[in-house]
């Protein structure tokens, strides 16, 4: 084909993106021409992959082209049948890598790809690619891996899907966990984990709607996870070690479901009961104390699978012996969530009361002796009904990918950080004045009513060369007062002083 040819002919970067650019420019008003158009896509990017394309982020750049050409956006249905269909019988690892790359691009942008692949059977397919080429692609094999999580997190499987999966598929996959122990920062170590939890909450859907559905098989489904786990766990520590970090770190709520469910189980099965490390489980506690803390008051289904992680962790592990770990502030969170010392606030939900008190009810909380022999054993602590009834409760609990836990912490902090970004910024300057013309002050007149005016002369000192000090003189009399004059009853007027008594008239005693 020319388009081979042309794709043989690229020397450098830039050559190949102009040559992509031509092939998704290209009218297709036939499906031949379409057909045409995509397999010059496929092949032009299979064969730059190992050549100028090392990064994924590039490959993810060449698919998201094709999302954005007319190629795909007239004829969406037609296009993702092809790429799917090529899936199912590619068998070169370079095109299979950007079919791949594209389902995984389209399917996180409309989920209705993912469960257009588990109609068709996508699922079989990538698990025979997850085993065959690990240790010949790894490039290819993370994206499979991620293609199959993000694929099964979106819609409930097939049960004949779910039966294909073997002991040996589940066990290849915690060895490569252990086989990576040496980096847990490795994007593909919880690429692997996140299959695992996966898996596992599939599993716990498939046995809760078999129990709910009369027509369903009599055998139940083994969940393989827990099976490996029951009789290997030791062999997989790192396993747990590493689900304890994803759940310290997540922010997705749908992730930290997949953690708590698989958790719920370890911590509810006897045989894994003391699955992970004394230590681990501390830490284990401090996240979920954190994360309860820390929880907003409308996030009652997450708070709820906290709660029933908690009540089996502190009953049935490593916990429940001397020196009971953080004891008092297990204490203090029963007594928040209760409510009880909140009266001003509005009194909890009826489902978080229920749960606490489950908690509450840990003997080595409730204060009671261990070495009595009335402390009733760890293992009888959840009934096989109320583990039944919350392993539905806990399977049915979904979120959509992509929703952030929200954080009581952070808005605290954000709206802190808002005051005082207001207090610190430097208040605004006034507005300018401005500035009046002063008007002269009227000239102070010379003349009064006519008259001049004449200052007084200022007094000048005298010297007194004798040195004597001059005479001072008597101050001046007042002038005469006015005698005033008062009309008597008969009209005639008196001066009040002759009524007086004068010196000469004053009697003498």
């Amino acid at each position: 084909m020319a388009e081979v040819e042309d794709a043989e002919q690229i020397g450098n970067h830039q050559q190949f993106w102009n040559a992509l650019a031509d092939v998704l420019s290209a009218p297709c008003d036939t499906y031949e021409l379409l057909d045409n158009a995509l397999r010059s896509w496929l092949d032009l990017v299979a064969k730059a992959r190992d050549e100028y394309l090392d990064e994924e982020d590039e490959i993810a750049s060449c698919s998201e082209r094709l999302i954005a050409s007319p190629i795909f956006s007239t004829h969406k249905d037609y296009v993702r049948t092809q790429i799917i269909y090529s899936l199912l019988q590619e068998d070169d690892y370079a095109p299979l890598h950007i079919i791949a790359n594209f389902l995984l691009s389209d399917g996180r942008s409309e989920e209705e790809t993912f469960r257009r692949m588990i109609k068709e059977g996508c699922f079989l397919r990538l698990l025979e690619l997850i085993k065959g080429c690990g240790s010949l692609d790894t490039r290819l094999h993370r994206l499979l891996l991620q293609l199959l999580y993000e694929m099964s997190r979106i819609e409930r499987l097939r049960d004949e899907d779910l039966l294909h999966i073997d002991d040996g598929f589940v066990t290849y996959l915690f060895q490569l966990i252990e086989a990576l122990a040496d980096d847990a920062n490795d994007p593909y170590h919880y690429s692997v984990i996140r299959v695992l939890l996966v898996l596992n909450e599939q599993y716990m859907v498939a046995t809760t709607s078999a129990v709910a559905d009369p027509t369903s098989p009599v055998t139940p489904m083994t969940n393989r996870v827990i099976k490996i786990l029951s009789n290997h766990g030791s062999s997989f520590r790192t396993f747990g070690e590493n689900i304890i970090l994803l759940l310290n770190r997540e922010t997705e709520t749908s992730q930290q479901l997949l953690i708590l469910k698989l958790l719920y189980l370890l911590f509810t099965t006897s045989a894994t009961y003391e699955y992970f490390y004394t230590n681990d489980l501390h830490v284990l506690l401090d996240v979920i104390i954190r994360n309860l803390l820390d929880l907003p008051s409308e996030m009652d289904v997450l708070r709820h699978t906290y709660l029933r992680v908690l009540a089996p962790l502190l009953a049935h592990t490593q916990l429940r012996h001397p020196p009971y770990y953080k004891r008092d502030q297990i204490l203090s969170l029963v007594t928040l969530l209760r409510g009880t010392d909140n009266a001003h606030f509005m009194p909890p939900e009826p489902t978080t009361v229920r749960l606490v008190e489950r908690v509450a009810k840990t003997p080595w909380l409730a204060g009671s002796d261990p070495d009595s022999p009335e402390y009733p054993s760890p293992l009888g602590r959840l009934s096989p009904s109320q583990t039944g009834s919350a392993v539905s409760v806990i399977a049915k609990v979904s979120e959509k990918p992509g929703v952030k836990t929200p954080s009581r912490k952070l808005d605290v902090e954000s709206n802190t950080r808002d005051q005082t970004e207001h207090l610190s910024s430097p208040p605004k300057p006034p507005p300018p004045r401005t500035l009046r013309v002063q008007k002269s002050l009227p000239e102070v007149p010379k003349h009064r009513h006519g008259a001049p005016v004449v200052k007084p002369p200022v007094p000048v000192p005298r010297l007194h060369t004798s040195g004597a000090t001059p005479k001072k003189m008597p101050p001046k009399l007042p002038p005469p007062r006015r005698r005033a004059k008062v009309l008597a009853a008969d009209g005639e007027s008196v001066t009040p002083t002759e009524q007086l008594p004068t010196a000469e008239t004053a009697p003498v005693s």
